[in-house]
């Protein structure tokens, strides 16, 4: 799952300051394509992939000090759903995953060019949409901790640790991010804060940019299979285009048309 209440929060507390809360919806379809074993090796049969994600994060408290820099509690909930088209792959892959966290968020400035951002929560990693099959060996704490220099007006660099399921497995792993705006008409973004995701682009028009992007993004689901408690991991990087239209000021619908040139399923 690519949970990106994290990114968001960020986005929310550094480029729209302004907004009270922040309300997300992303769909995403791979058409079909061959699966091999992890041996290489082709197993028969095709898979698609249909994904709705989706959340909201709500910020509880916030305040600007002298350098524009926020203190602020913030919730996130997140959810995404993916529906699996497979045609001769029981064997090999479920056919749904359900990831939910909820996580409570918090930024402060420690000086001038310092601020710390942290956050912890839980989250339900399933393989079906249906809450009425969910219990404890469904459930995982998810957290971060990072330190965010605010090395100029126009550039921020974050480093820290998480622990979540960003590549489709729980995972401690360094959480980086750059988000650099290169006179106002140009910006770079480079994030491993949940998951990797890099994009680059320009700003058209005030109501159009224009992005190349690519991520990598995983879900996961605690499942049973062969009579045994194992994860079932689902990895894909995708790469594309991306014109984002500005409809108002609190609302952008941005759309990607690409590639994915990777996807992994596999029980560990």
């Amino acid at each position: 799952m690519k949970t990106v209440w994290l990114w968001l929060m960020l986005a929310g507390v550094f480029i729209c300051r302004e907004t009270s809360a922040q309300v997300w919806l992303k769909t995403e379809y791979i058409g079909s394509s061959g699966f091999r074993d992890a041996d290489n090796k082709k197993v028969g049969g095709k898979g698609d992939m249909k994904v709705i994600q989706g959340g909201v994060n709500i910020p509880v408290s916030m305040k600007m000090d002298e350098n524009n820099h926020p203190t602020a509690w913030m919730v996130g909930l997140g959810a995404s759903y993916a529906s699996m088209d497979n045609k001769d792959l029981s064997e090999y892959m479920e056919s749904q995953i359900f990831n939910a966290q909820l996580a409570v968020s918090y930024i402060r400035p420690l000086s001038k060019r310092w601020s710390l951002l942290a956050s912890a929560g839980v989250g339900l990693f399933m393989n079906t949409g249906s809450l009425a099959y969910a219990r404890w060996d469904h459930v995982m704490g998810v957290g971060m901790a990072a330190a965010i220099w605010h090395l100029r007006d126009n550039l921020d660099l974050g480093m820290g640790v998480a622990l979540n399921t960003s590549f489709g497995y729980p995972m401690v792993f360094p959480a980086l991010f750059v988000d650099w705006r290169l006179e106002g008409r140009y910006m770079v973004n480079v994030s491993m804060m949940d998951g990797v995701e890099i994009s680059g682009g320009m700003q058209l028009h005030k109501l159009l940019r224009l992005k190349l992007v690519g991520s990598m993004n995983g879900m996961l689901a605690f499942v049973e299979h062969d009579g045994k408690d194992k994860i079932f991991t689902q990895q894909y990087i995708t790469t594309g285009l991306q014109p984002e239209l500005t409809i108002t000021k609190s609302l952008s619908v941005p759309i990607t048309v690409g590639l994915s040139a990777y996807r992994a399923a596999f029980y560990d």
